[in-house]
């Protein structure tokens, strides 16, 4: 029974865990390249499709980029090892809207 009790709590905190990352619309008319790292001189890891909404987990500067909304040097980590530019990400903010990556 504590085995179970256990369990149970673990899969509620994950949930609440995974319920406190939020999702953003990225730019309409754009399939973004996700990349490996915080630049465009990175390896492209997989491609959004257009409309797609992303998970921000944390951002990070890196190389400055054009795009839809604005001029940025923050890059989403919205996966494991993946980035894609903040410029084509509609967060409603210049800055950091989540904690910055370690």
């Amino acid at each position: 029974m504590l085995a179970g009790l256990a369990g149970a709590f673990l899969m509620v905190g994950a949930a609440h865990a995974e319920a406190a990352v939020r999702y953003y619309d990225t730019a309409p008319g754009y399939r973004l390249n996700v990349r490996s790292g915080p630049g465009t001189g990175y390896t492209i890891v997989r491609v959004l499709s257009e409309g797609a909404k992303v998970p921000i987990y944390c951002q990070r500067p890196g190389e400055t980029v054009t795009g839809p909304y604005g001029t940025s040097n923050i890059w989403d980590n919205i996966d494991n090892g993946e980035y894609v530019s903040d410029a084509y990400v509609h967060t409603g903010s210049d800055g950091y809207v989540a904690a910055r990556c370690s």
